[in-house]
C-alpha cells in the first residue's frame, strides 16, 4: 500500500509539471496582445496574467474540472498509472510545440493523452463518447466565436472612434485592453487549471483517498491556480512573439477586441463545463480583427502552420501517451 502511495504522489507530482508547462505555455494566451501593443511591459504583463489565474477559482464553479475527472473517459479504468501516460504524453507534445513557437493547446494535449492512455488500458470502450464530443465541437466553436466577437468589435469601434490616434482614443483603448486581457487570464485559469484539478482528484479517487464519489478536494483547487500562475510567470516568450507580432499587426483598440472576444468565448465554455483550448480562442480572436481590415490584414501562412500543429495535437499526444502506457503495463 505504501508504494501505491508513493506512485500516487509521483503522478500528483507530474499533473503539477503539467499545470506549471501549461502556464508558460499558455501565458502567450493573456499577454501576447498587451504586450505586441506595449499597453504592458512584459514582467509587468506575466505578473497581471498570473494574479488573474491564481484568483480564478474564486469566481468558477468546478465544472471543466469533473468534466476532464469523469467525463472523458470511464472512471472505473482510471489508474495512477493511466494519469501519468496521459500526462506524460500531454508534455512531451507542449514542449514540443512551445520550442517551435506554435501556439497548441495544452488542453487538447492533455485530452489526447488521457485518450490514448484510455484505449490502451480498456479499448475504445473505455472513452465516453458524449464528452469526447463536446470537446472536438468546440475546437471548431471556440476561435470561431472568438473571432466573431471580435471583428464585431472592431467594426463598431471602427464606426464609433472617429479619431483611434488621438490621445483620448489610445488611453481609452488602453484601459479596455487592460481589462479584457485581465477577463482573458480568469477565463484561462478556470478553465485550464481545472484541467489539472480534474486529473488529479481523479488519480485521487482512483486511488481511494478520497471519498465514495469524485470530488475536488480545495487543496487541490488552491494549489492548482497557483502553480498555473507561477508557470504563467515564467512566460512563453516564442509563442508571445507568433501570436502578438506574425498574425496581424495590432493596437490597443484591436488587441483589447482580440481579448474581448477571447474572455467571452472562455466565460461562455467554463459556464457549461466544456474544456476548451484558451489557445484557439485568442487565435481566432487575433485574426478576428486582422480580418476587420480585408483578408489581407492576417498572415495566412503563419495561420495554417498554426491549424497544422492543432490538428495533429490530440492524434500525437494520444500517440505518445499510448506508447507510454504500453510501456508501463510491461514493467508494473
Amino acid at each position: 500500500m505504501t508504494d501505491v502511495i508513493w506512485f500516487v504522489y509521483l503522478v500528483v507530482a507530474i499533473a503539477f509539471l503539467f499545470d506549471f508547462i501549461n502556464g508558460f505555455h499558455d501565458a502567450s494566451n493573456s499577454i501576447a496582445t498587451v504586450v505586441a501593443t506595449g499597453v504592458l511591459k512584459p514582467l509587468t504583463a506575466v505578473i497581471w496574467a498570473a494574479f488573474f489565474n491564481f484568483i480564478a477559482f474564486l469566481f468558477f464553479h468546478l465544472k471543466v474540472a469533473t468534466t476532464v475527472g469523469a467525463g472523458l473517459v470511464d472512471p472505473s479504468i482510471v489508474t495512477p498509472a493511466l494519469i501519468m501516460a496521459a500526462l506524460l504524453g500531454a508534455i512531451s507534445f507542449n514542449l514540443i510545440t512551445w520550442y517551435f513557437g506554435l501556439p497548441s493547446s495544452s488542453s487538447h494535449s492533455l485530452i489526447g493523452g488521457l485518450m490514448g492512455a484510455a484505449i490502451v488500458q480498456g479499448g475504445l470502450g473505455a472513452l465516453t463518447y458524449s464528452g469526447i464530443d463536446k470537446v472536438l465541437l468546440f475546437i471548431v466553436l471556440s476561435p470561431v466565436i472568438g473571432f466573431t466577437v471580435s471583428i464585431i468589435l472592431m467594426r463598431i469601434l471602427n464606426i464609433l472612434v472617429k479619431h483611434p490616434q488621438s490621445p483620448k482614443a489610445i488611453r481609452a483603448s488602453k484601459i479596455f485592453q487592460l481589462i479584457a486581457s485581465a477577463f482573458v487570464s480568469l477565463g484561462h485559469g478556470g478553465n485550464d487549471a481545472q484541467k489539472t484539478m480534474g486529473i488529479i482528484a481523479i488519480v485521487l479517487f482512483s486511488a481511494h483517498l478520497t471519498g465514495p464519489s469524485f470530488t475536488v478536494p480545495f487543496w487541490v483547487v488552491v494549489s492548482c491556480n497557483l502553480v498555473m500562475g507561477l508557470g504563467t510567470l515564467a512566460g512563453g516568450w516564442r509563442i508571445v512573439h507568433t501570436l502578438g507580432h506574425k498574425i496581424t499587426p495590432l493596437t490597443p483598440m484591436s488587441g483589447g477586441c482580440a481579448s474581448a472576444g477571447a474572455a467571452t468565448t472562455l466565460l461562455i465554455a467554463n459556464h457549461f463545463g466544456i474544456p476548451v483550448s484558451t489557445t484557439h480562442t485568442i487565435t481566432g480572436s487575433i485574426t478576428g480583427v486582422g480580418s476587420a481590415k480585408g483578408s489581407s490584414g492576417a498572415d495566412w501562412v503563419v495561420l495554417k502552420r498554426i491549424m497544422v500543429a492543432w490538428v495533429f495535437t490530440i492524434p500525437c499526444a494520444g500517440i505518445v501517451a499510448a506508447l507510454i502506457m504500453f510501456i508501463l503495463h510491461r514493467i508494473i
